[in-house]
């Protein structure tokens, strides 16, 4: 929740992309994966602690990735030092909050950490020299690594349950929970959403692009309450559904001080329905789910993954699922193979 970002969305394709990652146990490459959650981790929460701006998870995610690919080709402690450094310095420090104010195919500048992590560990190999890595070594960072490798933060992630950004999911929650008291959303007049500043933010009431929808709150609570759900096809076929565009225009987005005061460690929501009838549905409080504390089932995180990568994979979908349950008892070869091309 700290880092107000994402990992593994780095951390995975720039471990695929080494190739000694052929020669490895399932179990070796789960334990790099686990290695490079808790750096970027630690240095994403760093970052946020010591820089006044907010960035992207491009950011601090490079220095996971570099961690993760020193590890793998074995490199020395200074050599460590310098890909972290280096990492740092290259890294993608691009200003999140204009991603959310203006929906791009940007995102998060994932991407160019991923790629920024690797290069960093295979300059450090050659001599590229880079350390130090301030949000590793810097006193005012210490408190964040004092408990590497007693505090685990690979248990403290969350899974998103729908595919919009996280901060609308308290409010995709907040109106599904009075969804059963209504028969027709047609009847709703008025969608009252209380959240915190940064889900505000999610302003984007009618979006044209993919990139709008999964950056809109009003969007994200127009599926939930239209279809019951937020999916795929909500942020990618229906953007000119008409009861959907009915629905996104009716909501009207404030923020509460008690929630802004939680954020980024909880998000918060809560949902008052208004009806032509006059009647007013309200919901309680509401986190998203699939945080630590209210997770998500494995069934359910099946089916996710079920429901995304049937329509693209095929009956690879299912293979590639059993390979990924059971990897720790497999060579990560098995993966490799299939995830190229069929």
């Amino acid at each position: 929740m700290l880092t107000k970002g994402h990992a593994g969305v780095a951390l995975l394709p720039g471990l695929l992309a080494l190739p000694e990652v052929d020669t490895l146990s399932g179990r070796d490459f789960l334990a790099l994966l686990v290695v490079g959650y808790e750096i970027a981790t630690r240095a994403g929460i760093a970052l946020h602690a010591t820089s006044p701006d907010y960035h992207t998870s491009g950011a601090w995610n490079a220095l996971g990735m570099a961690a993760v690919a020193a590890r793998l080709r074995g490199v020395d402690t200074e050599t460590l030092h310098h890909a972290l450094g280096i990492a740092e310095f290259y890294g993608p420090r691009s200003q999140m909050m204009r991603c959310i104010d203006h929906p791009t195919m940007l995102k998060d500048g994932s991407g160019w950490g991923a790629m920024t992590g690797l290069s960093a560990a295979l300059l450090a190999e050659d001599g590229f020299t880079g350390a130090p890595a301030l949000t590793v070594t810097s006193p005012q960072a210490l408190a964040t690594w004092h408990d590497l490798g007693e505090r685990w933060y690979v248990h403290e992630q969350y899974f998103k349950a729908y595919p919009v950004c996280r901060w609308a999911q308290p409010a995709v929650e907040a109106v599904l929970a009075l969804a059963g008291e209504i028969r027709d959303p047609a009847r709703i007049s008025r969608i009252e959403i209380v959240t915190f500043h940064e889900g505000k933010r999610l302003h984007v009431t009618h979006p044209e692009t993919t990139e709008q929808a999964q950056y809109s709150l009003p969007w994200s609570v127009a599926c939930a309450l239209g279809r019951g759900t937020v999916d795929v096809a909500g942020v990618c076929d229906e953007l000119d559904a008409p009861d959907l565009k009915a629905l996104a225009g009716k909501v009207e987005i404030r923020e509460d001080d008690a929630f802004n005061a939680r954020f980024p460690a909880e998000r918060w929501a809560r949902a008052r329905l208004h009806l032509d009838s006059g009647k007013v549905l309200e919901s309680p409080d509401l986190e998203a789910r699939g945080n630590p504390d209210s997770p998500l089932t494995d069934a359910e995180v099946l089916a996710k993954y079920q429901a995304l990568a049937q329509p693209v994979l095929g009956e690879r979908a299912a293979r590639l699922r059993d390979v990924v349950m059971s990897l720790e008892t497999r060579p990560a070869s098995d993966l490799l193979a299939l995830l190229g091309a069929p």
